[in-house]
């Protein structure tokens, strides 16, 4: 089957994050970046030249607030989606993005691996629309599902609970250099070595640590974890 380009259009006027934006999308085979707006009156010009089918839309901008854009008939009658990218972290704005259909609704500072996880879904649901011309609950449930993936299965970090990762993390902090053996953060911390071990990949994921292979005596060479240099 054919797959048609997804158009894009960012509206972000931090130059340096528009561009990190625009290099997610240039690295995805799917999508276009169709142009970058950095005002509201910008983004109503390009929306109409454009015709984008995403909009990734920052909420503070110069010339007013972003959220306003949203329930804008021009994007309604575009049939354009939004990805609601912000440091809006009140519930006021996040129930109205969401009331208001946007895609997702991601916070900054921006997670990479969260955003490029986003436009990989609407990549999906963009296809999958275009696949079904006529939908059974399984189609829908499928499409919502799309919509509103639940992150923390997705990054493995099922049952990662904030203190514990401080403890972990703090551990790490403290001691930047230094590489630690799963058995040695256990006698450190107390937790139990399942805990510990999930803990650690959970932080290596994110990016907070790394692995080195220590090849010591005969048997299997030893995980160890260090702090990533800042």
């Amino acid at each position: 089957m054919h797959h048609e380009l997804i158009d894009v259009l960012i509206v972000e006027d931090e130059h340096t994050l528009a561009q990190l934006h625009a290099e997610l999308i240039g690295k995805h085979p799917r999508l276009r970046l169709v142009g970058i707006a950095s005002s509201l009156a910008e983004a109503k010009v390009m929306l109409d030249s454009m015709q984008p089918q995403l909009v990734l839309l920052d909420n503070y901008l110069p010339d007013g607030k972003g959220i306003t854009l949203i329930s804008d008939t021009q994007i309604i009658r575009a049939n354009c989606s939004v990805i609601f990218i912000t440091a809006a972290s009140d519930m006021d704005t996040c129930s109205q993005a969401i009331r208001n259909g946007a895609f997702d609704y991601i916070l900054k500072p921006v997670s990479w691996k969260r955003l490029s996880q986003s436009l990989e879904r609407f990549v999906q649901f963009a296809d999958q629309q275009r696949v079904w011309k006529i939908v059974d609950q399984q189609s829908v449930d499928s499409l919502y599902q799309l919509q509103a993936k639940n992150y923390r299965q997705e990054n493995g970090s099922k049952g990662i609970e904030e203190n514990t990762l401080a403890l972990v993390q703090k551990l790490f902090t403290d001691d930047a250099e230094r590489c630690f053996s799963v058995d040695e953060v256990v006698s450190e911390t107390g937790l139990s070595k399942t805990t510990t071990r999930r803990y650690l990949e959970h932080c290596v994921e994110a990016g907070f640590l790394v692995v080195e292979m220590l090849y010591g005596k005969i048997g299997h060479p030893r995980r160890m974890y260090r702090r990533v240099a800042a």
